[in-house]
């Protein structure tokens, strides 16, 4: 994340401009709005959907409902919105990897995210963290410790992420890298089935969103070593960042954004942009977005066009040190 947080967070207040927007939408309200997403019903990405699609109706529409996608990691939520007519009626919701890491890592991939979507407006951002379990020893207490083990326990030097490709797969598997470590990857269908295999001792760690994590820390029996934002998370203010703790090419957050079909009119992005950011300031969603570790976040279309642009070209050298490749 380039974009200033303090820029870019919501309040209550908005602009004249986007107000003046927000009210047109409402006076010139559609029938239904499709929010999609690509992943499953109950997951964080399908919460995000659902808490601001209260908020969009009955202002930018008559009634707002989420469908759920899944399938591809992802791909097939994209390719839906992409084929859909670009009147404002139809809204794609998706995290940056299947955005800026996806176009580097298939060499065939079903959309071109610059070229087939219009981008609307972020919706939230946040961390990552490295959490341990079981088959770590107490005596493990940060991320270097952990490396040390792992070198030291090359049965041990394995961690599970949410999905092969994804942001955090990168994360761990940098880590090892620089560490000079075979860490093996496990990729799961989401954060929670690799924590249900991290508790159960069949994996060292797992590198997931710090909401994923912090939920797990009751049990007692996780522990998270580090996180991998620029700062230390306000969901996990005792966990030391990577950089603090001498790690410094692993600094990545990840944001959620909404976007549009391609060739919607600049004038229904707009009005689209000025309604979501009217819908992430409300209280309840920002209060609702926290309990999963995600700060509600919200921008113009060409603020989060720049950011597409800069993040796709950032994670290409990444990919390339790591040499992963979905194709393989």
């Amino acid at each position: 994340m380039t974009l200033s947080r303090r820029h870019l967070i919501q309040t209550a207040g908005a602009s004249a401009f986007l107000a003046s927007l927000g009210q047109t939408a409402f006076a010139q309200a559609m029938d239904n709005l499709k929010i999609v997403t690509g992943f499953a019903a109950g997951g964080t990405s399908d919460t995000l959907c659902r808490r601001v699609a209260t908020r969009m109706a009955p202002g930018y529409a008559t009634t707002a409902v989420v469908e759920n996608k899944t399938g591809a990691g992802g791909q097939i939520a994209v390719q839906f919105v992409k084929e859909a007519k670009p009147d404002g009626a139809t809204l794609l919701q998706t995290p940056t990897s299947i955005l800026t890491i996806y176009p580097h890592i298939y060499k065939k991939l079903p959309y071109d995210p610059m070229v087939d979507l219009t981008p609307a407006s972020l919706a939230c951002v946040f961390d990552f963290g490295l959490a341990v379990g079981p088959a770590v020893p107490l005596t493990v207490r940060n991320v270097p410790e952990f490396l040390a083990w792992a070198k030291a326990n090359p049965a041990g030097a394995n961690f599970g992420s949410p999905a092969a490709g994804s942001t955090p797969h990168f994360i761990g598997a940098l880590l090892g890298k620089d560490a000079g470590i075979d860490m093996k990857h496990a990729a799961y269908r989401g954060t929670q089935p690799a924590m249900l295999d991290l508790l159960g001792g069949n994996i060292s760690a797992v590198s997931g969103p710090i909401g994923d994590l912090t939920q797990h820390l009751p049990t007692g029996r996780v522990r998270i070593l580090g996180v991998s934002g620029t700062k230390r998370s306000r969901f996990a203010p005792d966990v030391p960042t990577y950089e603090e703790q001498g790690l410094k090419n692993v600094t990545h957050s990840e944001w959620f954004a909404f976007l549009l079909p391609a060739r919607t009119p600049a004038d229904v992005a707009a009005r689209m942009s000025a309604a979501l950011k009217t819908a992430l300031a409300q209280k309840d969603v920002i209060d609702g977005l926290a309990g999963f570790g995600l700060e509600a976040m919200s921008s113009t279309p060409s603020e989060l066009t720049d950011l597409l642009k800069r993040d796709t070209a950032k994670w290409a050298p990444i990919v390339k040190a790591v040499g992963f490749t979905a194709d393989a």
